[in-house]
């Protein structure tokens, strides 16, 4: 989680306190994040990943593939 967030942050030109001031996210939370010290409950994962058109899975390192999943589609075991 914390190198995937740090790098879609960077690509992005942003820094902590701008990731803040769009997202909502506490800075200090962020930086949490970042470092691998807290992990973001469900909620702030998936404004994460809308936010940065990612997936849940890539922000947790899950998948190497950056694309988002199709809004409103649903997995089928």
């Amino acid at each position: 989680m914390e190198n995937r967030l740090r790098e879609l942050r960077k690509k992005r030109k942003l820094t902590q306190v701008a990731l803040q001031m769009q997202t909502g996210i506490e800075q200090t939370l962020i930086s949490k994040y970042e470092r691998g010290e807290r992990l973001p409950p469900t909620e702030t994962l998936m404004l994460l990943a809308r936010f940065f058109d990612t997936s849940m899975d890539y922000l947790m390192g899950l998948t190497d593939c950056p694309l988002p999943y199709p809004r409103g589609s649903q997995r089928k075991n």
